[in-house]
């Protein structure tokens, strides 16, 4: 079975992580290859002659079964736009601090491998959301996990965000800007901002106005079957938009139309995990003593 291995640049404190992976995964018999640049930032410190590259799904020298993120969510939103719609199942073995997304703890990596040969593990389905306009801004990755969110560029004013919900117009939006949000997304930036948590097999999306000038103005969920169009004004000639960690300007005479994506991504999840005490331990719910 082929195994790929994606990541960033690693400080010093991680390489032992990093060789007790490629020991596991050699142990195990996956064929592994490493993500190009994973590579060439690592191959000074790490012994890569055995091993052959990729730099994506498509140009893999051999069918790749599982990918495993090695690094903390954001890493994991790489991965996410680097996987596609190949449908390969990731693995998040978290090295950062939060890890919603990159469940699996770093002391738990020979556990992990075990469970990926022997099939011991569920595949989480995770629904993505798509941002389309007429300039294709961020061409054929156009799409997020977590949310697209649109937001002023100048620090001192603020924007106009007209929002209709399937062409019915909704409301408009003094604020910073907006956030909408993936079940998934809803503990991430949306969280921040004062919005809901959501299961993450909801069916929903999330608007979330940030900073809005007008206090009585809360977050909304609706159904992820609805198309949401967004147009953007202000003092300003263009705006961010971002999808997850990606950022694009764009004019303010360009509309944003924002669906669900007609493809998931996979999740690998260990077979003690669930959604439910993910969020009790990362945002250390029961830790009053009375509990």
């Amino acid at each position: 079975m082929g195994i790929g291995i994606f990541g960033k640049a690693l400080g010093d404190l991680y390489y032992p992580f990093l060789n007790e992976l490629i020991k596991a995964v050699k142990e195990a018999n996956f064929n592994t290859f490493f993500y190009a640049p994973f590579a060439e930032e690592i191959k000074k410190k790490v012994d890569l002659s055995a091993y052959q590259t990729f730099n994506g799904p498509e140009d893999s020298p051999e069918k790749l079964d599982y990918i495993i993120s090695l690094g903390g969510d954001g890493n994991m939103l790489n991965t996410v736009a680097m996987v596609h719609d190949s449908g390969i199942p990731i693995l998040g073995i978290n090295m950062g601090r939060l890890g919603f997304l990159s469940s699996v703890n770093r002391d738990q990596i020979k556990e992990a491998i075990t469970s990926l040969k022997n099939g011991d593990f569920k595949i989480d389905s995770r629904s993505l959301i798509r941002l389309s306009s007429h300039t294709k801004l961020f061409g054929y990755k156009n799409f997020a996990l977590n949310e697209i969110s649109v937001y002023k560029q100048q620090p001192n004013s603020m924007v106009s965000i007209q929002v209709y919900i399937d062409d019915v117009f909704l409301n408009s939006y003094w604020a910073d800007g907006l956030i909408v949000a993936t079940p998934t997304g809803s503990t991430a930036y949306s969280l921040s901002t004062g919005g809901p948590i959501i299961s993450p097999d909801a069916h929903n999306f999330i608007i979330t106005p940030i900073a809005p000038h007008n206090l009585s103005v809360r977050p909304l969920v609706i159904s992820d079957d609805k198309k949401v169009k967004l147009q953007v004004s202000g003092r300003e000639e263009s705006y961010f938009v971002s999808l997850d960690s990606r950022t694009q300007s764009f004019q303010s005479d360009e509309d944003l139309i924002i669906e669900k994506e007609n493809f998931e991504i996979k999740f690998i999840r260990l077979p003690n995990e669930n959604f439910f005490s993910t969020i009790r331990a990362k945002l250390l719910w029961g830790i009053d003593k009375r509990n």
